[in-house]
């Protein structure tokens, strides 16, 4: 029996997925990019998941990936491999999820995985872990959204070095360049993103999700259009069930009990 290279766990609104390919460094192959897609369209009809974590079983979040690389048996294969590319994308299956998603880089982030990385709403590493894209090296260029997902997040100077020169950095500079938000030691990891992903689910599932289509959606729009997304999604919220439960917890000061209704 093929062993799942994606293995999904739920517990109490929070959905864990976990790269499982630690003897490849889990690298991204076609098993992966399917099963990945599969787990995330799960995820967005699942109303009892709130929030979403990523992250890599060994020492490794994800070190880059072996669709789209040269194939040794010719050209018939690197078109298959091709048309694989346009089907699945690690990247943007996780891009779609309409949840918060959390990554935890355990370990390096490298090419497609990096873009994996970028697709997730926050990121937090571990000291040890490097990040980097080095497509370029090998007469190639980011494939999974790297070349605009990354400019996007740290600045269009700074992802044009980075992409340009293939360089690879450590956890210190990607906190530096607002590629990460926080960097903890690797013993450290699962309980720092364990708070942060407790913190959020215990919000109202509805906002959340609405909060997440404000930023990502407004970020390309004008500001005008922004506001009155923002607007249109606030007054929307008003006619929730989870907005009356909120009211009556703050009244009553107790913790809220929200649905996602």
């Amino acid at each position: 029996m093929l062993k799942s290279s994606v293995i999904l766990q739920k517990n109490n609104h929070i959905a864990a997925i976990t790269l499982n390919r630690p003897d490849a460094n889990n690298a991204i192959n076609l098993q992966m990019e399917q099963e990945m897609d599969d787990i995330c369209r799960r995820i967005n009809q699942d109303n009892d998941i709130y929030v979403v974590t990523i992250t890599g079983a060994g020492d490794v979040f994800c070190s880059c990936g072996e669709l789209g690389k040269a194939s040794q048996s010719g050209r018939k294969q690197s078109r298959r491999d091709e048309e694989m590319l346009k089907k699945y994308n690690v990247a943007l299956s996780v891009a779609s999820i309409e949840k918060p998603v959390i990554a935890a880089l355990n370990g390096d982030a490298l090419g497609q995985g990096l873009e994996l990385a970028l697709a997730c709403d926050i990121r937090i590493a571990a000291q040890k872990a490097h990040f980097g894209f080095p497509e370029v090296a090998t007469g190639l260029i980011p494939s999974g959204g790297g070349t605009q997902r990354l400019p996007r997040i740290i600045g269009k100077g700074k992802a044009l070095e980075l992409i340009l020169t293939a360089e690879i950095i450590d956890a210190a500079s990607a906190l530096e360049i607002g590629l990460v938000t926080k960097v903890v030691p690797a013993e450290s990891l699962n309980a720092e993103v364990d708070t942060m992903v407790k913190a959020i689910a215990g919000k109202a599932p509805i906002s959340l999700r609405y909060i997440k289509e404000a930023i990502n959606k407004g970020l390309d729009l004008t500001l005008e259009q922004g506001l009155r997304l923002e607007a249109d999604l606030y007054f929307l919220l008003h006619t929730t069930a989870d907005r009356t439960e909120g009211i009556k917890a703050f009244q009553q000061k107790r913790p809220a009990e929200f649905k996602g209704q």
